[in-house]
C-alpha cells in the first residue's frame, strides 16, 4: 500500500499537483486569521456510524498538496463512558492526541470542532437536554472545553484552535452569549492565551458582533445557495423534488403585480425563437385578494384565467385570512401548462386585475423533453418584472439570459459583505465549512467553486472545504460524472483539486 501511495505522489508531482505548503505555519490571532485552506476530517464526526483513528497518511497528503488546514468534527459521545458525559474514556482522547501531533509533523493546523456538544447539536439524533436552557448540559460542555484547554496548553495557536459549537440554530443572540460567555471563561481558566473561534448563529450565517469583546475570532458558511450545494441530499427536505441546479443562475421576482400596485407592476416577456412542440409551464403560489393572469404569444392572448382567493375549500391549497386588510391570500402552489404556438418570438405574462400574484417558478419544455426551468426569488419584494429576458435552448449551460442574475457578485454582497461589516470591527474571519454535495453536476459545483473561491480570496479568507474524502470533497466523491483518478484504494477528482489549489 505504502508503494502504491508512493507512486501516486510521484504521479502528481509530475502534473504539478505536488505543491508542498510552506514549513511555518503562519500565528494566528482573535483579531487576525491566516489564509488557511484545508479540509474538514470527519473521522470522529458521529459516534454510532464515524468513528475512526485519524489517517497519518491524510495529513501528509494534505501539506504535499499545498493546504496547511483541518477542521476536526468531534462528537463528545466519542469520549465519555456509559452514555455519562462526566466520566471520560483516556483511549479516545489519545487519538485526539495523536491527530494534533500529526499537524505539527507535516505544518498544518488542527482546529478542534464540538459538532456534537453536550446539549446541542445540528445531527441526529437530538441531544435529550439543551445547552441553550439547561444549566446541567452547559456545566458538562464547559467542563469538556476546560478538560480539551488544560490537556492541550502550551500548544502554540499556530498549531491549534477551538471551535466551540459547530452552528448554532435557532437560538437568541442573548442566550447564545451566556453560553459562548461561559466556555470561552472555562477555556481561558486553564488557557488564557488559547485562540478560540466561534461559528456564526443561525447555522454559521449571521454574524455576533455583540461578543467582540470575548476576543474571539469567528467563522461563517458557504453553502449558497443551497438547493445547490445540496441538491437531493437524503438529510434535507424538499432537495430531491427541485429541478437540476445550474450556475450562475438567473432568477426572476416572484411577484407579478397587477393594477393595485401599478408601481411595481410590469409583464414578463421572454423572448426566445420558438419553433413547434413548446409548452409553457408556470406554477401559481399565492394569489393576494384577485388576479386575472394571462398569457400572450406576439401579443395574441393564449390563456387566461381569474383567481379569487375566498373562504372555505376551493380550488387552493390553503385559504389564510388577513384581517389587518381584509383579504384573503390564499395558496394555490399549482401548475399550469400552455402550448405555445409554432414559430412565437415572445411571450408575455401578465396580472391585469387585483393586487398580486407569486410565481415560483416557470418551465420551458419542448416535444416532452427536458425542461427548461427558471426559479424566481422570494426576496423580491417591490421589484419589478425585468425588461428583458431571452431563451436560448441551444445553451443547455444558461438557457436563460436576463437581468437578475445569481451570481458570485450577488453571493459577495449578500454573503460575505456582512462579514467583512464585522471584520472591519477587529475580529478574524475565515468560513469554517462550504462545498457540493455529489447529486449537483460536476460541471456545475466545479463554475460554483471557483466563484466562491475566488470571493474567499478576494476577502482574505481562510477556508475548510467540507470534506476532504467523502461526497463533497476531491478525493471518493461517488459522483457519477467525474473521471476520476485512482490514489491508492481512492478515487481523485482532478479538476476540483486544481480548483482548490489555485485558490
Amino acid at each position: 500500500m505504502r508503494l502504491k501511495i508512493l507512486y501516486f505522489l510521484l504521479t502528481l508531482s509530475s502534473a504539478g499537483l505536488i505543491l508542498t505548503a510552506g514549513n511555518k505555519l503562519p500565528d494566528p490571532s482573535w483579531n487576525k486569521l491566516p489564509r488557511w485552506r484545508g479540509f474538514n476530517l470527519l473521522e470522529k464526526y458521529h459516534r454510532d456510524w464515524c468513528n475512526h483513528p485519524f489517517n497519518e497518511a491524510d495529513f501528509k497528503e494534505i501539506s504535499e498538496l499545498g493546504f496547511n488546514f483541518v477542521r476536526l468534527p468531534l462528537d463528545y459521545r466519542i469520549w465519555i463512558k456509559d452514555n455519562d458525559w462526566n466520566k471520560i474514556n483516556e483511549e479516545e482522547l489519545k487519538e485526539i492526541d495523536r491527530a494534533i501531533e500529526y499537524g505539527k509533523k507535516y505544518n498544518i493546523h488542527v482546529c478542534l470542532n464540538f459538532h456534537r456538544a453536550p446539549g446541542y447539536t445540528v445531527n441526529t439524533p437530538k441531544e435529550p437536554k439543551s445547552l441553550w436552557t439547561d444549566p446541567e448540559a452547559l456545566e458538562a460542555c464547559a467542563k469538556h472545553w476546560a478538560m480539551f484547554a488544560k490537556r492541550y496548553k502550551g500548544i502554540p495557536n499556530r498549531n491549534l484552535s477551538f471551535n466551540l459549537l459547530n452552528e448554532p440554530a435557532k437560538v437568541s443572540a442573548k442566550k447564545h452569549a451566556k453560553v459562548i460567555e461561559t466556555l470561552v471563561k472555562a477555556i481561558r481558566q486553564e488557557d488564557p492565551d488559547r485562540l478560540i473561534i466561534i461559528d456564526g448563529r443561525n447555522w454559521g450565517m449571521t454574524p455576533c458582533p455583540e461578543l467582540i469583546k470575548l476576543k474571539v475570532a469567528q467563522a461563517t458558511r458557504g453553502y449558497q445557495p443551497f438547493n445547490l450545494t445540496h441538491y437531493k441530499a437524503s438529510w434535507v427536505e424538499c432537495t430531491d423534488s427541485l429541478p437540476v441546479p445550474v450556475w450562475p443562475v438567473v432568477q426572476i421576482p416572484t411577484f407579478l403585480y397587477g393594477p393595485w400596485k401599478k408601481n411595481f407592476a410590469r409583464p414578463l416577456r421572454i423572448r426566445g425563437d420558438f419553433g413547434s412542440g413548446w409548452k409553457l409551464r408556470f406554477r401559481v403560489g399565492i394569489v393576494s385578494y384577485r388576479s386575472k393572469l394571462i398569457v400572450k404569444a406576439d401579443g395574441k392572448e393564449i390563456f387566461s384565467k381569474v383567481f379569487i382567493p375566498g373562504a372555505g375549500k376551493g380550488e387552493w391549497k390553503e385559504s389564510i385570512y388577513k384581517p389587518q386588510w381584509k383579504i384573503y391570500q390564499n395558496v394555490y402552489n399549482k401548475d399550469y401548462t400552455v402550448d405555445i404556438p409554432p414559430g412565437t418570438k415572445e411571450l408575455e405574462i401578465d396580472n391585469l386585475d387585483g393586487d398580486w400574484l407569486s410565481l415560483p417558478s416557470l418551465g420551458l419544455r419542448k416535444n416532452g423533453g427536458k425542461e427548461y426551468v427558471i426559479r424566481s426569488n422570494p426576496n423580491s419584494w417591490s421589484i419589478k418584472m425585468p425588461k428583458k429576458l431571452e431563451f436560448h435552448p441551444e445553451n443547455h449551460e444558461h438557457p436563460f439570459n436576463g437581468e437578475v442574475l445569481v451570481s458570485r457578485d450577488i453571493l459577495w454582497k449578500k454573503y460575505i459583505e456582512p462579514w467583512k461589516k464585522l471584520e472591519k470591527q477587529g475580529v478574524g474571519v475565515m468560513v469554517g465549512e462550504f462545498g457540493a454535495y455529489n447529486k449537483t453536476p460536476h460541471d456545475v459545483t466545479l463554475r460554483w467553486l471557483k466563484d466562491v473561491l475566488k470571493n474567499y480570496q478576494k476577502a482574505g479568507w481562510g477556508w475548510a472545504l467540507w470534506n476532504f474524502k467523502g461526497d463533497f470533497g476531491p478525493y471518493d466523491s461517488r459522483r457519477k460524472d467525474v473521471k476520476y483518478v485512482n490514489s491508492g484504494e481512492s478515487k481523485l477528482d482532478v479538476e476540483m483539486l486544481r480548483i482548490l489549489q489555485k485558490y
